[in-house]
């Protein structure tokens, strides 16, 4: 009997000492603590922006991320007033001179292939600039507005240099550029840096085939009259595909915004030249900001890069603050222009505001 016992004993003490136990897992607080930020971000986002829509009775559509984790999403209105179309998370929209930061990137792409340096003038390589006026602008100058260039054929403004003047064609000058030492076009070019990026969902104005693109409108949300033969007007003179022919979507710009700042388009000294304050702008609705190649700069807290744009109809933003990696992009396709631009922009600024404060908080 005792020899049963102690037979039975050892064999629970084998089986209990060959079983593998787990061990316990410490928890991490860091991620727990994260975690509870960004569910306060979230409440804090949709509290604060949703009551902009309310307040302007925002037509359009805004995304904010931190990352990769969405903070904010909300689609309003009309992307087709007369068929009343509603707004959705694929809807195209006109992004106007947001499209300069991606006309900046092809140059700086062709000076890593060693096809043209920033330095170089921009007469070498397009005939419009071999003028006596015009003969020493560089494409640095064209690039951060800095060339005294306004309207092509007209004298300029300043010593090329000397100042600040935002110039669409200067920008659709470096379009030309980037065709000439490319040997492609212009739209070709765009859509190839669309593909590396990641944009499934973006195009040019002269290239877009797609659906789902929001008609753009001069009025409000009572009365309103479509800009017509959008978006192919974006490729007309007085407008220009470098300039402001792009069109994009939320997710695109946010893929766009993440791409280009982890350093998976450019290099990242080439990078830290484009976001780098070469110049100072005077904007007439955000105020003095830096300006680097195709970007402003806010270098003040919170650190930020961003760029605003309008063509007739579209008031857009798209902010990323590089600190915490996040986006913020605001896109719309009706203006009032009888009230100005400043009352087109009132939901981008306050939008903005929000975002700075949150960033600061």
């Amino acid at each position: 009997m005792l020899k049963k016992s102690f037979f039975i004993s050892l064999l629970f003490l084998l089986l209990f000492s060959c079983q593998k136990t787990e061990p316990i897992q410490p928890v991490n607080r860091k991620a727990i603590a994260d975690s509870a930020i960004v569910v306060f971000q979230q409440k804090l986002y949709k509290t604060q922006i949703d009551s902009v829509f309310s307040q302007y009775n925002f037509n359009g559509s805004v995304g904010v991320f931190k990352d990769n984790i969405e903070l904010y999403r909300r689609n309003n209105g009309f992307a087709d007033f007369e068929n009343k179309k509603e707004i959705n998370n694929s809807t195209v929209f006109s992004i106007a001179s947001i499209s300069k930061q991606f006309t900046a990137v092809l140059i700086l792409l062709q000076t890593e292939q060693g096809k043209l340096n920033l330095a170089d003038k921009a007469s070498k390589y397009i005939q419009e600039f071999q003028k006596k006026e015009y003969e020493n602008i560089t494409l640095q100058q064209l690039l951060n507005h800095s060339s005294g260039l306004n309207n092509f054929g007209e004298k300029l403004m300043f010593k090329s240099g000397s100042g600040f003047n935002y110039s669409n064609d200067g920008y659709n000058a470096l379009g030309k550029i980037v065709e000439k030492v490319s040997g492609k076009s212009f739209d070709d070019n765009m859509l190839e840096l669309f593909k590396k990026a990641g944009m499934k969902n973006s195009s040019t104005g002269t290239s877009f085939t797609g659906k789902n693109f929001a008609e753009t409108y001069v009025g409000n949300s009572k009365t309103q009259k479509a800009v017509g033969n959008m978006p192919k007007r974006l490729g007309n003179k007085e407008i220009g595909i470098p300039a402001g022919g792009v069109l994009s979507t939320i997710k695109d710009l946010h893929t766009w915004n993440n791409a280009l700042y982890s350093g998976k388009i450019i290099r990242a000294e080439t990078l830290k030249e484009f976001t780098s304050k070469s110049t100072e702008r005077q904007h007439p609705v955000l105020g003095k900001m830096g300006y680097g190649l195709g970007i402003m700069i806010n270098d003040n807290k919170p650190v930020s890069y961003f760029h605003s744009g309008y063509v007739k109809g579209a008031p857009s933003l798209n902010i990323y603050y590089p600190e915490t990696k996040t986006s913020v992009i605001i896109l719309s396709n009706i203006a009032d222009e009888e009230k100005g631009k400043l009352a087109a922009f009132k939901p981008h600024l306050k939008i903005k505001q929000i975002a700075d404060l949150l960033e600061n908080y």
